[in-house]
C-alpha cells in the first residue's frame, strides 16, 4: 500500500547530501519540523520548516541533550493509522502525524577514534536519535525512516521517481536499514564500556559490510568481506581479493609485523614457506624464495621495506598472486605492473586485531592474539647458545609461531630451509621440515630448530641431531623434559626452554 508523505521530522549530525532531499520535500509541500543546526540548514536553503519547540512547547534543554523526546513527537510517529484509537489521541493532544523521520547518529565510532578523554566520547552518545529510530522503524507500516546519511540518496531518488510516495516494501527496506544502523551504534559503544572486561555476558561485534566476495573458500560457497581494507592497504594494481586471498594476506601481515630486520617472506595457504632476513631487500627476497622455490608458485609475498626495481625484477621472474609492501618506488611499479591481474598491496598500518574469533558449536571461541616470542630464555643444553645461534633460535621461533601445528622449522643464517607443519606427529613434522631441506639442497650442519610445543621423548632431538642440528628451541613443560634436555648434554647440543607454546590450529 502506497503512503506519500505529508509531513516530516529531519535531525541530523551530517548534512552532506541532505540539500537535495530537504528541496524535494519543499518543492512537493511536505511540512518539515527540525531543530538546533539541522533547522539553520533548511532555512537557509529557502525552505519552510517547524521548529519541534513549538510543536512541544518545550525548548531543547540540558545543553541540547532534550530536543525530540516528547509525546508530541513521538506520538507522530508511533501513531497508528488504522487505529482509530491513536487517531483520536493524536486529536484529542493536538499531536501532528509525521510520515517522514530523517536522523544521523552523533559520531561516536568516529569520535572514539580521535580521542581517549571521556566525557568528549560520552557526550556522542547520541540519546534522541536512536529512540526516533526505534519509533519509526517499529511503526514502518505508515513511516519512512532513514537512519544514516548512506541512506540519503536512496530517498531522494524515491522522493522524485515516485511523486513523495512510498511503497510498503520501500518502508519496510529502510526500517531494516534503520534498524542495523542502531544495533550497530549500540554494539559500538557498548564494546566501548566493556573495553576492559576480560569476559563480558555477551559476544557482541559489528563491522561495516566491505564487500560481496565473488565466493568463499571454494566456488559453491557464498562469502562477504565485514571490514574497511583501505584503513590498511592502498590497492595500487590487480584484480579483486578473492576470500582465500585475504586469508592469506591476513597471515602474511602478521608473520612480517614479527620481524624489524629487512625481511622477506612467502605465505602458501596461510603456512610460510618461505622467509630470510638479509642486508637488502633483494637478498632477502632471493634467499626467501631458495627455502621452497616449488611451494612459492602462487603464493603471496610480502616484505617489511619498500620495494626497489632489483627486487621487483627479480620477483617478477615467478607467478605470484600479491605482493604486499610499506611502499614501492615509481620504477618497481612499472616492473610490477606489467601483470594485469597481479595484486599489489600498499600496507599503510599494521592490522590492528587485539582479539581472534571463530565459531564453533554453534558458539563463538574469543581469545586474545597469541603477542610475543618467548617467556624466558633459560639455557639447558650442553653449552650456552653461541651469538649467531641466538639469532637463527630467536628467528626460527618466530617463523614457528606462524606455521600450523604441530610445527617445526629449521633455520641457518636466518633463513628458513625446512618446515613441517599441520602434522598429527611432531616426528612427522620433523621428518617433513629435514626432507624439504634436502629436497632444496641445504646442508643442514650447523642449523637450528624450532618446535611450537615440548618435546614429550627425546625422538626429535635425536633425529635433529643425526641430521646436523646443533641448537634446539622449545616452550617446555614436558613431565618429561629432562630426557631431550640429558640428550642435549650427552650430544653436545644447544638447548634454549622459552615458557611460551605457539600452537596455531
Amino acid at each position: 500500500m502506497q503512503k506519500q508523505i505529508k509531513s516530516a521530522l529531519i535531525s541530523v549530525f551530517y548534512k552532506d547530501n541532505l540539500e537535495g532531499i530537504v528541496k524535494k520535500l519543499g518543492e512537493q509541500g511536505v511540512t518539515i519540523y527540525s531543530t538546533g543546526g539541522t533547522q539553520k540548514f533548511i532555512e537557509d536553503l529557502g525552505v519552510s520548516c517547524v521548529a519541534v519547540e513549538s510543536l512541544t512547547d518545550y525548548p531543547s534543554i540540558l545543553g541540547g541533550r532534550v530536543k525530540t523526546l516528547h509525546p508530541k513527537v513521538f506520538g507522530g510517529i508511533l501513531a497508528r493509522r488504522d487505529n482509530p484509537q491513536d487517531l483520536e489521541q493524536l486529536k484529542q493532544y493536538a499531536i501532528p502525524e509525521i510520515d517522514l523521520v530523517i536522523v544521523d547518529l552523533y559520531p561516536f565510532e568516529e569520535t572514539v577514534k580521535s580521542t581517549t578523554e571521556e566525557q568528549a566520547i560520552i557526550e556522542k552518545i547520541d540519546i534522541g536519535g536512536p529512540s526516533l529510530i526505534r519509533a519509526a522503524g517499529k511503526n514502518y507500516k505508515d513511516i519512512v525512516v532513514i537512519g544514516s546519511k548512506d541512506q540519503y540518496a536512496d530517498l531522494e531518488n524515491i522522493l522524485a521517481s515516485q511523486g513523495g510516495a512510498t511503497t510498503l516494501e520501500d518502508r519496510r527496506r529502510f526500517a531494516a536499514k534503520a534498524f542495523e544502523v542502531v544495533a550497530h551504534y549500540d554494539a559500538v559503544i557498548a564494546n566501548w564500556w566493556m573495553r576492559d572486561e576480560a569476559a563480558p555476558a555477551y559476544f557482541q561485534t559489528s563491522v561495516p559490510q566491505g564487500q560481496v566476495m565473488r565466493y568463499g573458500e571454494n566456488p559453491h560457497q557464498q562469502a562477504t568481506f565485514y571490514g574497511d581494507l583501505s584503513e590498511i592497504f592502498n590497492k595500487l594494481h590487480g584484480k579483486e581479493l578473492s576470500y582465500n586471498n585475504l586469508v592469506d594476506v591476513d597471515a602474511a601481515c602478521q608473520l612480517i609485523a614479527e620481524f624489524t630486520d629487512t625481511t622477506f617472506a612467502v605465505i602458501k595457504h596461510t603456512n610460510v614457506c618461505g622467509i630470510a632476513s638479509r642486508a637488502t631487500l633483494v637478498e632477502a627476497w632471493v634467499a626467501a624464495l631458495a627455502g621452497d622455490k616449488e611451494s612459492a608458485f602462487g603464493g603471496v609475498l610480502v616484505c617489511n621495506k619498500q620495494v626497489d626495481k632489483a627486487t621487483a625484477a627479480s620477483v617478477s621472474e615467478i607467478f605470484f598472486e600479491i605482493l604486499i609492501a610499506p611502499g614501492f618506488d615509481a620504477d618497481a611499479l612499472e616492473v610490477l605492473q606489467s601483470k594485469k591481474n597481479r595484486i599489489l598491496l600498499q600496507q599503510r598500518q599494521p592490522v590492528k586485531t587485539t582479539k581472534m574469533f571463530k565459531n564453533v558449536l554453534n558458539g563463538v571461541l574469543e581469545q586474545g592474539i597469541d603477542k610475543g616470542n618467548f617467556e624466558k630464555w633459560e639455557e639447558v643444553g650442553a653449552q650456552p647458545s653461541t651469538a649467531a645461534q641466538r639469532g637463527d633460535l630467536e628467528f626460527a621461533n618466530l617463523v614457528c609461531k606462524h606455521l600450523k601445528s604441530n610445527a617445526i622449522a629449521l633455520v641457518k643464517d636466518k633463513q628458513l630451509i625446512g618446515k613441517g607443519c599441520g602434522q598429527t606427529s611432531r616426528i612427522d613434522a620433523l621428518r617433513h621440515a629435514i626432507e624439504k631441506a634436502g629436497q632444496f639442497s641445504f646442508d643442514l650442519k650447523g642449523a637450528v630448530m624450532a618446535s611450537d610445543a615440548f618435546f614429550p621423548f627425546n625422538d626429535c632431538v635425536s633425529i635433529a641431531h643425526d641430521a646436523g642440528i646443533t641448537a634446539v628451541i622449545q616452550p617446555g613443560g614436558s613431565i618429561r623434559d629432562a630426557d631431550s634436555i640429558t640428550f642435549t648434554k650427552e650430544h653436545g647440543m644447544a638447548m634454549v626452554i622459552t615458557g611460551m607454546r605457539h600452537f596455531r590450529h
